[in-house]
């Protein structure tokens, strides 16, 4: 693949534009007045959203997508076919096309780019390039990227420094997973799971904690860390937080934060209160108190989130009393403890947590919220096989919060099945250390299901990064319809 990024006007093509990775790439592109093009075999709010200012999306992934893009000498932009895209032999008009990891060799729109010898692009050189091209402030880390990312650019937002910003989740306040600023400044979230992480070279590099979490990519978490390490070696300034061990152990931060003030760290806090409304602090930079940070997002993660963006607040010279202000303000991404609704006294919270570290501080959160007599349902599932059966001890002791802990199959995220594992056998696992344990095989039997045993008062989080959250709006519909009587 190519590494070169040309931003100067030759066309993008996306192959799989809908992902939300991709798309918000897309989007910035887009946005910047390049032109931008691509393909999902799903129609989303998403591609929707990207078709509103101007990108074309096809709704297949074929080799006659790309006869899209126009030739840089058509005054008139007319579409050329591929063989006239050849024989034109202009190469500046053939389309950076840029694909994910998920997209193989065999893929024909991938094969069609190939043959015409269109540039190819992995998705982080797209991202590696805009976190170049800025002052930029990169979130790497295992779990808290999303979070940390956009509670940054929430922060810079209301600051007045009209961020660029690239997240991994959709937010409210800028109404998806990207926007466009015209300040220098980019927030980015950039994602180790695919070893990618490597490629960025940040102003700012933040690292919120390492553990192993992609064993599909990964065998150990030595070779995580080695990642890690490189992207630290990228970054002009890396912030990073100590209370992490391995942090603390393997890296040399310039700039720490960590929740214990015996660590000795940059950023410390102390008169910690985790309510069920949200959490409060003081803030203290290197031994001196900065004032009281007050946080809507809910538990000890979040709050640690929120010291590393007072963290790049400072470093970038706000006052203390801004940072706190657009903290104050940031409401969360979807997908993290995100409320979807609540029918017959019943709460539905939707969740991206798909790692046993993420579950555990996700039902920790949940219990801190609920009043006494509330029922936490944990309903789960598994995303990929490979972390499954990596992580399935430390899965069976991951629901310790829950009052009734409900699993369904393993989403695969294109995964081979080589019959090693099960969510039925994930379940088995849990039960031994959990006393009420239920499986449903599929999201048909699991809607069903909860329609059924759910009851006034609980609190009910949906669980994982495949797509178990589509039978939300299902559960709640028909919770909301009134009972036909029978005679």
């Amino acid at each position: 693949m190519s590494n070169y990024v040309d931003f100067h006007g030759r066309p993008f093509h996306f192959i799989g534009i809908g992902g939300i990775g991709m798309s918000a790439l897309a989007y910035v592109l887009a946005k910047r007045q390049i032109p931008v093009s691509g393909s999902d075999l799903r129609p989303s709010h998403i591609t929707r959203k990207l078709e509103s200012i101007g990108t074309n999306i096809f709704g297949r992934q074929e080799a006659s997508n790309l006869e899209f893009f126009r030739s840089s000498e058509s005054s008139n932009r007319v579409l050329l076919t591929s063989e006239e895209i050849l024989a034109t032999n202009s190469k500046s008009t053939l389309p950076q096309v840029v694909c994910s990891t998920a997209i193989n060799a065999n893929n024909l729109e991938y094969k069609a780019a190939l043959e015409l010898g269109c540039p190819i692009l992995h998705r982080s050189d797209v991202l590696a390039a805009l976190i170049s091209d800025y002052y930029s402030i990169a979130v790497a880390g295992t779990h808290g990227k999303t979070t940390t990312s956009s509670m940054i650019g929430n922060m810079l937002l209301s600051a007045g420094l009209d961020p660029t910003i690239i997240v991994g989740g959709e937010v409210d306040a800028w109404e998806g997973n990207a926007r466009l600023g015209q300040s220098k400044y980019l927030v980015a979230e950039a994602d180790e799971s695919d070893g990618s992480l490597v490629k960025h070279a940040p102003t700012i590099g933040i690292i919120t904690n390492i553990e192993l979490d992609h064993p599909d990519h990964y065998d150990t978490l030595e070779e995580v860390v080695k990642i890690f390490q490189k992207f630290a070696d990228g970054c002009q300034t890396l912030i990073g937080c100590i209370d992490c061990d391995t942090v603390r152990e393997r890296f040399k931060p310039t700039i720490t934060y960590s929740l214990n003030p015996e660590t000795n760290a940059d950023y410390t806090a102390t008169n910690i209160e985790y309510r069920a409304d949200g959490s409060t602090a003081l803030v203290w930079e290197k031994g001196k108190p900065l004032g009281v940070l007050k946080l809507r997002l809910l538990s000890r993660h979040n709050l640690s989130n929120a010291l590393s963006a007072v963290a790049v607040g400072r470093a970038l010279g706000l006052e203390f009393g801004a940072i706190a202000k657009g903290i104050a303000s940031f409401e969360g991404a979807r997908r993290r403890f995100e409320f979807r609704g609540e029918v017959s006294g019943i709460t539905f919270i939707d969740d991206y947590a798909h790692h046993p570290s993420e579950i555990r501080a996700t039902l920790a959160a949940a219990r801190l919220q609920a009043r006494p007599e509330q029922r936490v349902v944990a309903v789960f599932q598994p995303h990929r096989y490979s972390r499954t059966l990596t992580f399935l001890k430390e899965f069976a002791e991951s629901f310790t919060h829950a009052d009734l802990v409900v699993l369904t199959d393993i989403y695969s995220a294109g995964e081979p099945n080589l019959g090693q594992i099960n969510g039925e056998r994930l379940a088995t696992e849990i039960a031994k250390l959990h006393p009420q344990v239920l499986y449903q095989p599929n999201l048909l039997l699991m809607s069903g299901f909860l329609q059924q045993t759910l009851r006034p008062g609980d609190l009910v989080l949906f669980l994982g990064a495949g797509n178990l959250n589509q039978v939300i709006p299902e559960i709640i519909h028909t919770l909301c319809e009134p009972a036909v009587a029978t005679s």
